[in-house]
């Protein structure tokens, strides 16, 4: 072959390579935009949905943010429980100091008139509103505490031989002497064993947003201060549907911000809050942390009427 031939060849081989390398680079250069366009609009459309569920009210109007909110927070309940001489009794027995109640609840030494009479003479009824709300988780945590009761004996308060390491016991401080000479050891609510049992299925079934137990693990002050309410109803043979309506009632003033996101939740999956049971949003897929935590993700960021620019107000 002689060397122009060669040459020729050469060139030709030069410019093909030249032009596939092209080719190849435009490939490349194409496949890479394709790539950083798909992380573009995964990350938009990430924003998108953020910026949708973090929206202050999440798209729903003030006007039916507040028709929710009507039907979950009342102005007040009155239940025919009749409370008698408890109050009387447990500051009689130590169980609770009126002065460290009253400085608990409202910084002075002497509880107002209308929560006083619980201590000071037979009440036919109780009254719970969002004022009070944290006058009865105390009141009553001291009598879930108190109260001679197989939960607190034999149940999981026990499972290390120590009840004493829990919120609810170690946490009890309006009272005279330690925590743990009141628990479980007044006789203040009798039960039959068939009320026992009753007393055992409702506790179990009722959770509570703070954490991931049932009253049947009254671990802190709101699962005792249940337990509490639940004896006592039991005992007056209140039915479970009343008792279940009842819980319901002291929890939407112990957590607001748990059942308006309940509700919430509920009626843009086309149900009606008030037509669910009570059982139901007393339950571990609504009540408890798991279940309360997994429905506000649902609901996104809600600016309820009730709290204005803060967030839950419960007690």
């Amino acid at each position: 072959m002689s060397k122009y031939s060669r040459k020729k060849i050469y060139k030709k081989v030069g410019r093909l390579i030249r032009r596939k390398g092209l080719e190849i680079l435009l490939i490349f250069l194409i496949v890479i935009a394709s790539f950083l366009s798909g992380i573009l609009f995964n990350k938009l459309n990430s924003l998108e949905k953020n910026i949708t569920s973090n929206s202050p009210i999440n798209f729903v109007s003030s006007e039916d943010l507040s028709k929710i909110q009507n039907k979950v927070l009342k102005d007040k309940y009155i239940f025919k429980i009749k409370w008698g001489d408890l109050g009387k009794r447990m500051v009689e027995d130590g169980v609770i100091d009126k002065v460290k109640l009253a400085q608990a609840i409202g910084g002075e030494d002497e509880l107002p008139k209308d929560l006083d009479k619980y201590f000071t003479g037979d009440q036919n009824k109780i009254e719970v509103n969002q004022g009070n709300a944290q006058f009865w988780v105390d009141v009553l945590w001291g009598l879930g505490l108190a109260n001679k009761n197989k939960i607190l004996e034999e149940g999981d308060m026990m499972m290390e031989d120590d009840a004493s390491i829990f919120a609810s016991t170690g946490g009890w401080s309006l009272g005279a002497g330690d925590p743990m000479d009141h628990y479980s050891r007044h006789s203040y609510i009798t039960l039959s064993e068939e009320q026992q049992k009753t007393v055992s299925e409702i506790a179990g079934s009722i959770y509570r947003p703070c954490c991931g137990n049932s009253t049947a693990f009254p671990d802190c002050n709101h699962g005792m201060a249940m337990l509490g309410l639940i004896e006592l109803m039991v005992s007056q043979n209140f039915s479970k549907d009343e008792i279940y309506k009842t819980a319901l009632a002291f929890n939407t003033y112990w957590f607001p911000q748990t059942y308006l996101d309940s509700a919430l939740y509920l009626q843009k999956n086309g149900k009606d809050y008030e037509k669910v049971s009570p059982k139901e949003l007393l339950s571990e897929n609504f009540s408890s942390a798991m279940g309360s935590q997994t429905i506000s993700e649902e609901v996104g960021q809600v600016q309820w009427p009730a709290f204005g620019n803060g967030g839950s107000c419960g007690a």
